[in-house]
């Protein structure tokens, strides 16, 4: 009988700890720029790891139910952390005040990908002449494409640009656009080649688009300064699970796909896997550590924004950055 209550006892004990213990976290959250995939693996390895908990945090990941949330959600001081991306930073900053700064870059580089059928011919801008373009719309498509363009010595005005909302691949496929910017070298590359569609393919950095931090953390000016421990711990974690995707890609794979949004956004595995090849030397080079940022990169794009008249005025670089 004896035995019983020690065992009981000790048993409500071990449950009463873990318990406070949960409660004791401190509750952090980010809200993704886009349901999870293979860009989201260091943060779903750190999660399933223990990195948060071993630290006192309790992380709450939400998925954006608009495109602007992962930067207007974290500017509001609803959410800590938002992952969003260089030049939306950067517009939203200059042009309406608003108070964010980016703690960490993602991808060391632009996605942003122009994607046509084989059969078209596009190779690079010099072939966009006489072409129709599919974009989801916004100011930043059209810059893209002048860039280009002109770095071609091609009059931009000899392309017909349409807005084809989110059905930048269809648009494509169907022949109602020759090809389209906006779609992802890590993901709508890896799913046409998965349906065996005959694709050409090139970054538009490659074409004096000025290299990008395609995602970045971004949080509150003001909370950075006064949760700066907290955000300190957060940087390093990531850091961590980082290293994990890298030890093991199979093993991050296969933790992102049970923590897939399957209902909003189902992956498919050898996409993924795919994807995050792709991903891994944009991530971090033999130039840059994961999570790193040089303000040259920011005074490019600073610079290039104000002269295609995106922005007003010019902000420095260093207030777009928080240092721990």
């Amino acid at each position: 009988m004896k035995k019983i209550f020690i065992l009981i006892f000790s048993t409500f004990l071990i449950l009463s700890c873990n318990s406070k213990q949960e409660k004791d976290l401190e509750e952090v959250s980010i809200v993704l720029d886009w349901y999870p995939n293979a860009v989201h693996t260091f943060i779903y390895n750190a999660i399933e790891n223990g990195y948060f908990k071993d630290e006192g945090i309790d992380l709450k990941i939400i998925y954006p139910s608009s495109p602007s949330d992962s930067l207007t959600l974290p500017a509001a001081k609803k959410v800590d952390i938002g992952i969003s991306y260089l030049n939306n930073v950067i517009i939203a900053k200059t042009n309406e005040n608003i108070p964010i700064q980016s703690f960490g870059a993602i991808l060391q580089q632009s996605v942003n990908t122009i994607i046509s059928l084989k059969e078209k011919n596009i190779t690079s801008p010099k072939d966009f002449q006489g072409k129709k373009a599919g974009t989801s719309g916004g100011i930043m498509s059209d810059v893209y494409l002048n860039t280009m363009m002109k770095h071609e010595n091609i009059d931009p005005n000899s392309l017909e640009v349409v807005d084809v909302g989110f059905e930048l691949l269809t648009s494509m496929i169907t022949n109602q656009v020759d090809f389209t910017i906006g779609g992802m070298i890590n993901h709508e590359i890896p799913v046409m080649q998965d349906k065996g569609v005959d694709i050409n393919y090139f970054l538009i950095e490659n074409f004096g688009v000025p290299q990008s931090y395609e995602l970045i953390l971004v949080a509150n000016d003001e909370l950075l300064k006064e949760k700066k421990d907290t955000y300190q711990k957060v940087f390093n974690i990531l850091k961590k699970g980082f290293q994990d995707v890298k030890n093991n890609p199979q093993k991050s794979i296969d933790i992102l796909l049970s923590k897939q949004a399957t209902e909003q956004f189902p992956l498919t595995e050898n996409v993924e896997k795919q994807s995050l090849n792709i991903l891994i030397p944009m991530m971090e080079n033999t130039s840059s550590e994961f999570l790193s940022q040089n303000e040259n990169v920011w005074e490019k794009n600073i610079n290039w924004l104000y002269d295609n008249k995106v922005i007003s005025k010019k902000i420095p670089a260093k207030n777009f950055i928080y240092q721990f």
